[in-house]
């Protein structure tokens, strides 16, 4: 990669440039400078950082570069996405033991050196940690991670590196005696040594004591590596053998006895042997391993590699970062996109953030947004750059599934105060520096950032230069977005020009701004408004009314407040888009359970029909049998009348058999009519007794509010829908408890009560980030427990994952729930989990 910077004023631009694997050429350019200090994407590389293991990962994090290459794109962002999913698996990819390795190898390859005894073991850990890397990978199902897997493709080490160490040296990294027969033999002449010594200068110190040449606690010392008696200096002369030291005041002496002087050298040289015995042994496993560098060096790349691409996972999952669906064109369509900085930092004061819809596309290429001050259009052109600049890094970006997103081969912003006193440039020259560039090097494949566009000069000079530039950014087919309090420049969007409005709401009522971007729209300044909140001084804001006009006011309060409206009219639709969708599902329920009536009733004329055949044909045979027997007995008179009597009786037995049958289809028509209409339209009245038919409570009916009833049950009461409950018969109701009405403790009841008549069966926690929704959870659960609940449901949805599995690892703590698993797979699936407590 080559990177060139351009001078342009007080400003530069980096030019990033790059070679694919078939020689393509990818060029970048990014504006200003500083352009990642100004987006916060420099709080961001700190922040990967904290979450490498590594130096390795570390120096990834640096190197990390804006990119437009479309294939690299996709690989990088594809094997963050992966890890994110391998790091929602169980059990817990490695993450010990990775060290750098890389400079001692390179500085072994040289002859005649080797590797340090301490270096040795961090190899050894290190070596272990990649294998593991490569083996837990390469053992998950086949077809999946598939980038990850190319880069363990890579990784070649012989495992008799691994077993030559664990050879030499032990778990704690010291060199095994068994190391070399030398060394053994050393080791072995030196424990001798080292205990014969320990014996003589004990009982030499024995008998100095004995003597009262010495104290009775003195204990034997060491200086200079050898073992010494402290002795008074008075008596020095009367305990033979070698001065090695005194002490400061210079009353003790240390002294070496003169019996132990020759073994004490003889120890000095086995462990020089030693010393030279471990070097030579370093030396042996160097020249080993010395061809083997250049793999050991990919190695250590891909440990390096994996660390960083394991810390961009970790950040992503820290702020529910997704991978957009990435198409090789210029433009992004972001649902519920946030500022990641600014969610982590409203994420530890509990303060949430709110999230917005933003699209450009070749119909609106340019979007001018309005509105209040501090209403959000810093952030909101800030969290464009950023995400833009983050996804074209290689990162995750906090966005809704089913977003979109282009790439850019340039990125320019002109944000805050970039005057300088050491240029001679104010604040607005260095906006026009700015502009020079943005036009002499706009292109299609340009996203520029402006914010408060024109400003900084006389207003109405200002937004015509403001306009001027504005149109010819437009004339090159360039996208971007800006924020301006200027009136002309709105104006200037029209259909068809590329040109678009937006506008951050604010609620005229509430006297605050919304932070919600409404594209399409015009928004105001509401600086009155704004004045008036903070205690300005009324005389002088009438002043200012008279010199505005007091329609231009009212407009501009008019139109935002109708936006205002326009939202919350949205968020009612929605509500009865949900309720006819249940409707529609009643429907279908219902005409599905009249087909299947309908069925059963054809089923049960045909059984009957069927029986009917079979018993005309059994009279048939009958009626035939007692002709011939007729006509064989000549027709005598009392043969005869028996024989009639038996056909009579046969008669009377089919007509009962039919009567039955008849009686028992119309019976089965009237239960089935009066089942379906218990299910569906049963009258439901205060005072029944009915059943909750999905938790098999009985209780009686306090109240009924449109289509939901509140059923006591003893001294709680709950609230459910209407279609859920049945009505009980006279017998069954004799049996039931009706609920308490009052009792001493009924300040704690209300209090259950409240509790049960809002409890739902089923608690959503899709779309929200991982701790607020097991907080939910767990409130939720707590609930439910208190209030004797057999089964609730918690819905999360599928996404990857990550969500379901932190519930799941909440739910374990739980000793009180008997059992959780994955709804039915055509109900839901991964996406909904069922929770059964004791």
């Amino acid at each position: 990669m080559h990177i060139k910077t351009l001078t342009l004023g007080t400003q530069s631009t980096h030019n990033f440039s790059r070679r694919d694997a078939y020689g393509k050429t990818f060029f970048s350019m990014i504006y200003p400078k500083n352009f990642e200090q100004k987006i916060g994407f420099d709080s961001i590389r700190q922040m990967i950082k904290e979450f490498c293991l590594s130096p390795m990962g570390e120096k990834y994090v640096d190197k990390i570069r804006f990119t437009s290459n479309f294939e690299l794109l996709t690989k990088l962002l594809t094997q963050v996405e992966e890890f994110v999913q391998l790091l929602s698996m169980e059990g817990n990819f490695p993450s010990f033991d990775y060290f750098d390795l890389i400079p001692e190898l390179t500085r072994i390859k040289i002859e005649g050196t080797c590797i340090e005894q301490e270096k040795l073991f961090d190899l050894k850990s290190s070596l272990t940690t990649i294998l593991e890397c490569v083996s837990y990978i390469s053992k998950q199902e086949e077809g999946k991670f598939l980038t990850l897997r190319t880069l363990t493709e890579q990784v070649e080490i012989d495992q008799e590196i691994i077993f030559y160490i664990k050879r030499i040296i032990d778990e704690k990294g010291s060199i095994k005696d068994s190391a070399s027969a030398k060394l053994k033999d050393i080791r072995k002449q030196l424990a001798s040594k080292l205990s014969s010594i320990d014996k003589r200068i004990n009982s030499t110190l024995k008998q100095a004591k004995k003597a009262g040449l010495v104290n009775a606690d003195v204990e034997v010392s060491i200086r200079q590596g050898r073992l010494v008696i402290p002795v008074p200096a008075a008596y020095k002369r009367q305990l033979k053998g070698f001065i090695h030291d005194q002490s400061a005041t210079g009353q003790t002496v240390y002294i070496e006895p003169e019996e132990i002087f020759d073994t004490n050298n003889e120890i000095r040289e086995l462990e020089g042997a030693e010393r030279r015995e471990i070097i030579q042994i370093l030396k042996n496993f160097t020249i080993f391993i010395r061809p083997l560098i250049p793999s050991l060096l990919e190695a250590y790349k891909f440990l390096g590699l994996i660390d960083f691409i394991r810390a961009k996972a970790k950040f992503a999952i820290k702020i529910n970062g997704i991978k957009p669906k990435i198409n090789n064109e210029q433009g992004f369509s972001l649902e519920k996109a946030v500022h990641p900085l600014l969610y982590i930092s409203h994420q530890k004061q509990s303060k949430p953030v709110i999230p917005f819809d933003i699209e450009l596309n070749e119909e609106q290429r340019i979007l001018i947004i309005s509105g209040p001050n501090a209403g959000g259009k810093s952030v909101c052109l800030k969290t464009i750059g950023l995400l833009q600049y983050m996804l074209q890094c290689g990162f995750l970006i906090p966005v809704k599934e089913g977003s979109i997103s282009g790439i850019f081969q340039k990125l320019f912003i002109d944000i805050g105060d970039e005057q300088s006193l050491e240029n001679d440039l104010s604040t607005y020259s260095s906006h026009l520096l700015n502009m020079k560039h943005f036009v002499l090097n706009a292109s299609p494949q340009t996203l520029f950032l402006i914010d408060e566009f024109g400003t900084g000069t006389e207003p109405q000079l200002g937004g015509a230069i403001a306009e001027a530039i504005l149109e010819k950014l437009n004339e090159k087919q360039a996208f971007g977005v800006i924020t301006t309090h200027y009136s002309n420049l709105k104006l200037m969007a029209s259909e068809g020009n590329g040109v678009v409005n937006g506008a951050m709401l604010f609620d005229t009522k509430a006297m605050q701004p919304l932070y919600l971007l409404s594209i399409g729209k015009l928004g105001s300044s509401f600086a009155f408004e704004i004045a008036r909140k903070i205690g300005f001084p009324k005389i002088v804001l009438k002043r200012a009314e008279k010199k505005i006009g007091i329609k231009q006011l009212d407009f501009d309060q008019q139109l935002q407040q109708l936006e205002v409206e326009k939202k919350e009219l949205e968020k009612e639709q929605e509500k009865f888009h949900v309720a006819d969708d249940f409707l529609s599902e009643m429907i279908d329920k219902y005409e599905s359970l009249s087909s299947e009536i309908e069925s059963k009733k054809i089923e049960i004329l045909e059984n009957a029909k069927k029986e009917a055949l079979q018993l005309i044909e059994s009279s048939n045979k009958l009626i035939e049998n007692t002709i011939r027997d007729i006509r064989e007995s000549q027709a005598e008179k009392e043969r005869t009348k028996t024989l009639r009597k038996k056909l009579l009786e046969k008669k009377e037995e089919i007509k009962t058999k039919v009567k039955r049958k008849e009686l028992s289809v119309n019976r089965n028509e009237e239960i089935e009519k009066v089942k379906t209409k218990q299910k569906i339209s049963s009258k439901i009245n205060i005072g029944d007794f009915v059943r909750i038919i999905e938790q098999d409570v009985k209780g009686e009916v306090l109240k009924i509010t449109d289509e939901d009833v509140i059923v006591g049950f003893g001294s709680v009461t709950l609230k459910t829908q209407l279609k859920k409950v049945e009505k009980l018969d006279k017998k069954e109701s004799q049996n039931i408890n009706k609920p308490i009405r009052k009792t001493k403790y009924s300040g704690i009841l209300n209090e259950l009560n409240d509790k049960m008549a809002n409890f739902k069966l089923q608690l959503d926690v899709r779309g929200k980030r991982g701790e607020e929704a097991v907080e939910m959870v767990r409130q939720y659960i707590d609930d439910a427990i208190l209030l004797n609940i057999r089964e609730v449901k918690i819905l999360h949805g599928k996404g990857y994952g990550i969500l379901r599995s932190m519930i799941h690892e909440y739910l374990q703590t739980i000793s009180e729930i008997k059992q959780y698993k994955d709804e039915h797979i055509e109900r839901g699936g991964h996406g909904i989990t069922i929770v059964i407590l004791k």
